[in-house]
């Protein structure tokens, strides 16, 4: 099982993501994603859930037209670990077309 990270670590990780916020009660964080249309939305979802799936970790996430809302959490940790804090930096990428 993943460890669970050490909550003094998260100000300097989510530092690394200004595009996240932390919702602590639900120890996950999330983001707002606007995209031009529904192709480019899909698109990214594709992307992600491809790369979710090579590690076994997926998002919880929404779609609604050009916007995708994503929250990240480790289940079987009960909160945030650094599968969480990988997979926005990928997502991030993703969004920026990298």
């Amino acid at each position: 099982m993943t460890a669970k990270l050490d909550p003094a670590l998260l100000p300097g990780l989510l530092s690394q993501l200004p595009a996240w916020s932390l919702d602590p009660a639900a120890s996950a964080i999330s983001r707002h994603l606007e995209f031009a249309d529904f192709n480019e939305a899909f698109a990214f979802m594709t992307r992600v859930a491809l790369v979710a799936e090579r590690r076994d970790h997926h998002p919880d996430w929404s779609n609604s037209y050009n916007v995708v809302d994503v929250t990240l959490s480790t289940h079987a940790a009960r909160g945030l670990t650094m599968k969480d804090i990988e997979l926005a930096r990928f997502i991030d990428r993703a969004a920026a077309g990298v």
